[in-house]
């Protein structure tokens, strides 16, 4: 067993997978940068983050809902835990911004939802996407959705 391994939680993504997924960030936000605005039929931004332990910025691909106001992200990868652009929002919710496919940045002030908001929100993703409550089911943990409005 490597270092890494031991003191790695169980159920956390590894070395290997880490890099796939930079690797895969990287190709997937190149091509909304070129203009691609759906990827696996789902609408599809980038969000910028500040990283929670190294301050540096940080870019995720991901699939966004309509709202009323602005944009809704669920944070469903992660294995176990929230992922880390989760962490990385929560920790910095100032420094947190969206680009839309082909657009500029724009500064957006995120709100976890709780309980019956989330509720709402969460009927309208899954009939969006159904794949997303089938992906929660097989979860311990209850996916945050986050509302990702315009400042």
């Amino acid at each position: 067993m490597t270092q890494q391994q031991a003191t790695r939680k169980p159920g956390t993504p590894g070395a290997f997978s880490r890099w796939v997924q930079r690797t895969m960030n990287a190709r997937t936000a190149k091509k909304i940068r070129g203009g691609r605005d759906k990827m696996m039929g789902m609408d599809v931004l980038i969000l910028k983050t500040i990283g929670r332990r190294s301050g540096e910025p940080r870019e995720t691909p991901l699939g966004w809902f309509a709202d009323d106001d602005g944009w809704l992200v669920v944070a469903s990868g992660g294995g176990s835990q929230h992922p880390d652009w989760h962490a990385n929002l929560t920790a910095h919710p100032d420094r947190v911004s969206v680009e839309l496919p082909g657009s500029g940045s724009v500064q957006v002030t995120p709100h976890s939802l709780d309980s019956n908001e989330r509720d709402q929100a969460w009927k309208r993703i899954t009939a969006a996407q159904p794949r997303l409550a089938k992906y929660q089911a097989k979860s311990d943990r209850q996916y945050p959705v986050i509302r990702l409005t315009p400042r």
